[in-house]
């Protein structure tokens, strides 16, 4: 019975044990939110380990293949085909594999093969519209290839878009240095650097070569090849073919650009940039060593504008590389960016000269007047775009508005003269040429010019020419809204068409149909001062039919041409003829005074005749010549 109880009471004691131990388990266990934050701290560390290793394998050199009696039966196989190049695809790089270097501006996506950069997208502009989602990918899915042609020693030729180069990524200081060398030993290769600095569009691209001149032939350049299919970004399809181009500096820094069309060739000497431009944005090649000679070609790949499209232009340049004490060394960059002026200027290399200001004066007005004045406009004041437009239209106007009043107030003083005119016509109706000579001594006696009513004109349109090439290049103005335009440098369509209309195009913009109704009421206005001051002469045509027919010919073309063009240059239009019919109106009611005018002639017939001008002067002899020319004829 004793040794019953002892087991019963050793059992009992055990279970109090047990439950005890148990208890003070459960009081000790974490809470749940214990738990969860002990789970996040082991997940960030995992997830900081994976980084650093990650981070070491990209930035590393990667090692050098080891020399085995496998590798050297591998070498001698591939040296039948890669000669000196062998090596290269004997290292771990061989293979199919990409390097992405980024910045606050871009992404760059580089390939083992090739050692070319093989993707290139902006991070801040979207295609065709600003919510469309679609980032501008200016190299992507093959469209564009870089290659170097290399002669060998051997009588090989190699195409370097064909090899394996080994890359080595690294950072100085912010900077962000990739090195892709296509290897022919463990110290001879061809190099490309890339050099990729913070918040910056342009990219540093070094091509040398160390140790090849027992492999390479260096008798003559190698050739570097870059082609380009662009891709399309913008709506317009005839608008962004119109402004894509290659461009090229050249010379003591001379410029050009291939012909538009299809299989056009230029062959420069000393190119320092070659451009492969679109509308809005451009892939830029520059070197501070010039090029010697270069092959550039365009094509155009738009067949039919009225088709949706991928494809805008063919770009390829032809580019070579001289060789210097055996090897090959040259410091170039890459700019993949806005075709903004201001952006392309403050680099310094003569970029913005890709963008299409005019040439002459018309590029002068742009460069030093239109440029400053809408920057002011639309950056320091930080107005909208289409306000920046209407105030910088209200200045350029009234700045030309005294150029408008010389040239209203010589149709005045013709319009007064008129009658005389027509008389002398009549007096002289059957000697073409005494009327002439007695209606230039008519226009000196009453001290006017008739020249003056044309030379105001004239100065006037630089300006206006001037402004059809500054809004198509406005980078500022992508997809940057007004009212109902939501791009000005687009078309503002209000109504798609179900049908394209040949020259018009396949949809209805109003800005068009406003600047065509401004200039329609502007011509009917002055058209009738204008046929007053210019009688008709024997010989010449009826200029007053001729105005009647333009009146509704030139809003016409206005509608026609404007339709496809960007809101910009439309608003731009509309704002100048509304300013202009205002200007018109209050020189005409409030400024020039006709009886005043037709006083004051009078008193200049009473005066001596003022001393003729040159012009006139040389006129006055032809006429005189001429005159004297027919006696003699008819003698």
């Amino acid at each position: 019975m004793e040794e019953k109880k002892f087991d019963l009471n050793s059992i009992i004691g055990f279970v109090l044990i047990f439950g005890i131990l148990i208890w003070i388990m459960y009081q000790n266990q974490p809470s749940d939110k214990e738990i969860a934050a002990e789970k996040a701290k082991k997940e960030l560390v995992a997830k900081q380990e994976a980084q650093a290793q990650a981070d070491k394998t990209k930035t590393a050199v990667l090692p050098v293949a080891a020399a085995t009696p496998g590798d050297t039966v591998q070498l001698a196989q591939l040296q039948k085909t890669l000669g000196g190049f062998a090596y290269s695809a004997t290292l771990p790089t061989a293979k199919e594999g990409f390097t992405t270097i980024e910045n606050e501006k871009m992404i760059l996506k580089i390939a083992n093969k090739g050692g070319y950069i093989v993707e290139a997208t902006l991070k801040e502009y979207k295609r065709f519209e600003k919510n469309s989602g679609q980032l501008v990918e200016l190299i992507k899915d093959n469209n564009s290839n870089l290659n170097i042609q290399l002669q060998t020693t051997d009588n090989r030729t190699l195409n370097s878009k064909d090899l394996y180069f080994e890359p080595t990524l690294t950072k100085n200081g912010t900077d962000q240095i990739l090195t892709m060398r296509l290897k022919a030993g463990v110290n001879e290769f061809l190099e490309y650097k890339y050099v990729l600095k913070p918040n910056d569009y342009l990219v540093g691209f070094d091509v040398r070569s160390q140790g090849l001149n027992k492999v390479l032939n260096s008798s003559k350049p190698l050739d570097l090849q870059w082609d380009l299919k662009s891709y399309r970004n913008e709506k317009s399809v005839s608008i962004e073919k119109r402004y894509a181009q290659l461009e090229y500096e050249y010379g003591d820094e001379k410029y050009s650009s291939v012909s538009l069309g299809t299989g056009k060739e230029d062959t420069p000497d000393k190119v320092s940039f070659v451009a492969f431009k679109q509308h809005f944005f451009t892939v830029i090649l520059a070197t501070d060593k010039p090029f010697e000679k270069s092959k550039l070609q365009s094509d155009d790949l738009v067949k039919d504008e009225t088709i949706d499209t991928t494809f805008i232009k063919q770009f390829k340049a032809t580019v070579p590389l001289a060789f210097t004490n055996g090897e090959v060394d040259y410091k170039m960059s890459w700019y993949f960016g806005p075709s903004d002026y201001k952006i392309l200027k403050s680099y310094d290399k003569n970029f913005e000269k890709i963008i299409p200001l005019g040439w002459g004066i018309f590029g002068w007005i742009n460069k030093w007047i239109f440029i400053p004045l809408f920057g002011f406009l639309s950056s320091t004041m930080g107005l909208s775009l289409g306000i920046a437009i209407i105030i910088f239209t209200i200045i350029i106007k009234i700045a030309m508005s005294p150029i408008t009043y010389k040239s209203f107030l010589s149709q005045a003083k013709m319009k007064v003269l008129r009658p005389e005119i027509t008389e002398l016509g009549e007096k002289f109706k059957k000697d073409p040429m005494k009327k002439q000579q007695e209606t230039m001594k008519l226009y000196n006696k009453a001290g006017v010019n008739p020249m003056a009513g044309c030379i105001p004109a004239l100065i006037q349109l630089p300006f206006m020419y001037a402004s059809f090439q500054f809004f198509p290049s406005a980078f500022e103005l992508r997809q940057k809204s007004f009212l109902w335009a939501d791009d000005l440098s687009s078309f503002d369509a209000v109504v798609k068409l179900p049908f394209h209309i040949p020259l018009y195009g396949d949809h209805i913009s109003l800005f068009p149909i406003l600047a065509a109704i401004a200039i329609f009421f502007y011509m009917k206005m002055t058209s009738g001062d204008q046929q007053m001051a210019a009688p008709q002469q024997e010989g010449m045509p009826d200029m007053a039919k001729m105005m009647k027919i333009m009146i509704y010919v030139s809003p016409l073309m206005m509608l026609i041409f404007f339709n496809s063009y960007g809101a910009g240059l439309s608003l731009y239009n509309f704002i100048s003829n509304l300013i202009t019919i205002g200007i018109m109106f209050v020189i005409k009611n409030y400024i020039v005074d006709t009886d005043k005018i037709h006083a004051q002639i009078q008193e200049n017939k009473l005066k001596e005749p003022k001393k003729q001008s040159k012009f006139q002067q040389r006129l006055q002899e032809v006429m005189e010549q001429q005159e004297a020319a027919k006696k003699q004829n008819k003698k």
